[in-house]
């Protein structure tokens, strides 16, 4: 199995366990929106409406750390022969949504992305979108497998886990990611009546039988 065909387990596996369910009203969002809007999709209750117009609208990484997002989500699912990459997929967009839906994402990425500027200054003398694409893939080797991560590096393997779990994620749920699994979606089903074969098996003449 391939580093892609490994990430859509990953995908289905997060998306199955709540990681994109809507978090509970705050009463704040009622004051923030209306929801009268024409983009409001079908289904959708006015309160979980405003509720995601509000976290839209807040900011919680800035724009190094979405760069370096940006940069680490294309390492995770790069743009190949089949689709686009993470980035393509609007992932980086998708993680700053869900940390602010499940703010419990917040402390750990946002303390995981300066781990990781750390470990760049220390071993390349720069930030890690700043280092050569050769040294981010070295230092993302160290912290992609925790079961192999040294001691010291446990922190950002942690944080990797992370990170690749929402990659997988937002990538996997988006108009890219499902095409890439060849979803299709509900189709009806077409009946041709009995087959030929099981007909003449129980003693029936297709073309009597229908004549």
């Amino acid at each position: 199995m391939n580093r892609r065909e490994s990430l859509k387990a990953l995908g289905f596996i997060a998306a199955g366990s709540g990681l994109l369910t809507a978090a509970c009203n705050s009463k704040d969002a009622k004051n923030a929106t209306t929801a009268n809007n024409a983009d409001k999709l079908p289904g959708v209750q006015d309160f979980e409406y405003e509720r995601t117009a509000q976290l839209k609208a807040e900011k919680f990484f800035d724009e190094h750390e979405m760069a370096t997002i940006t940069v680490l989500a294309d390492i995770i699912i790069p743009k190949d022969s089949t689709s686009g990459s993470a980035s393509e997929a609007g992932v980086p967009d998708f993680i700053e949504f869900i940390v602010k839906d499940l703010p419990d994402n917040k402390i750990p990425m946002r303390g995981g992305l300066r781990w990781l500027d750390l470990q760049s200054k220390r071993r390349y003398g720069n930030v890690f979108i700043k280092c050569a694409s050769k040294d981010q893939l070295a230092l993302v080797d160290e912290i992609a497998y925790p079961e192999l991560a040294k001691p010291e590096m446990q922190q950002g393997a942690a944080f990797f886990s992370l990170m690749r779990n929402l990659t997988s994620s937002g990538f996997y749920t988006s108009e890219i990611g499902i095409k890439d699994i060849g979803y299709a979606g509900n189709k009806p089903g077409v009946w041709n009546g009995v087959p030929d074969d099981v007909l003449k098996e129980h003693g029936f003449d297709p073309s009597k039988f229908f004549g």
